[in-house]
């Protein structure tokens, strides 16, 4: 059995800098921490479940690399596989109303050079599998956000209740540093999945 812990980085610091000229995307992967969640991601790393990762895995924005730093003394793999999807807008006032909704009502859904959910799902699925038989039978943790580990979960779950094997494993509320921990047997099938608090 393989176990890969599944957690949303912490508290960003989303703040605005009116003299950036890097793309809202850039801006987006640059958020820091705030002070709070470093010492939630800090505070979450003391959880006895949470300790000695075999590997630790991040997508590459700052603030789950951030997070990532807590549960390793080691090393910090890095992929943009892992990252948020991307808008594909330059300003967020350009994003539609009803955005995340019509997202989550259609996996295809997407803006002109944004992503949809699917592809979201299918580059997480790809580097995922990679990860299952690269090390197999060890424990995991990955750090990424919460709209793309939703589409990543559709994979093997009905994402509208949270339910998986007839089972609701979350109450859809997307907490800072929430985590889910998930089992694959040999052939890299889901056997469980579980909120972890």
């Amino acid at each position: 059995m393989t176990t890969i812990y599944f957690m949303r980085h912490s508290e960003p610091l989303k703040y605005i800098n009116l003299d950036n000229k890097e793309s809202l995307q850039i801006q987006n992967e640059k958020w820091p921490l705030t002070t709070h969640g470093e010492n939630l991601a800090s505070k979450k790393a003391l959880q006895d479940e949470l300790l000695n990762f075999d590997v630790v895995y991040s997508s590459n924005y700052i603030r789950a690399i951030s997070t990532a730093k807590y549960f390793t003394n080691n090393t910090i793999n890095v992929n943009a596989a892992f990252g948020e999807r991307k808008f594909g807008i330059n300003d967020w006032s350009e994003l539609p109303k009803e955005f995340e909704k019509k997202q989550i009502e259609n996996f295809n859904y997407k803006l002109k050079n944004g992503e949809s959910l699917n592809e979201v799902k299918l580059r997480q699925i790809k580097l995922l599998e990679d990860i299952l038989n690269k090390h197999r039978g060890k424990k995991i943790l990955i750090v990424g956000h919460a709209t793309a580990f939703i589409a990543l979960f559709s994979n093997w779950c009905n994402i509208y209740l949270y339910e998986h094997n007839s089972q609701v494993f979350f109450d859809g509320k997307w907490d800072y540093c929430e985590t889910f921990k998930l089992i694959f047997n040999k052939d890299n099938d889901l056997i469980s999945i579980e909120n972890i608090k």
